[in-house]
């Protein structure tokens, strides 16, 4: 998938950017190098590889080091919600923003 100038134009159009001609050459250049190598990477027999949790898993066994899932805190509902400009219920009251 080959990118065209008028697809740079396009995408710094939506990302409001002001690019010069150099600049959008540059990034045309780098965005089809960019896409090549992920053509290059679909183009790969993966059938039959196992996916991987860590990077380093490939060179030596990686332990993950997770805490249990503990409750740390107790609830302090009530001095939470003393701040608050409205509430009901326990929860925070905020105006409507979407129709």
């Amino acid at each position: 998938m080959a990118l065209t100038s008028h697809d740079i134009d396009r995408i710094a159009n939506l990302a409001r950017l002001e690019l010069s001609t150099p600049e959008s050459e540059r990034m045309l250049t780098q965005l089809n190098g960019f896409f090549g190598i992920v053509e290059k990477m679909q183009a790969v027999d993966t059938s039959g590889v196992q996916p991987l949790a860590h990077p380093v898993a490939t060179i030596q066994d990686v332990v993950l080091r997770l805490r249990d899932d503990v409750v740390s805190e107790c609830n302090n509902r009530e001095a939470n919600m003393q701040n608050a400009p409205a509430a009901d219920k326990g929860m925070f009251l905020v105006p409507k923003v979407i129709e």
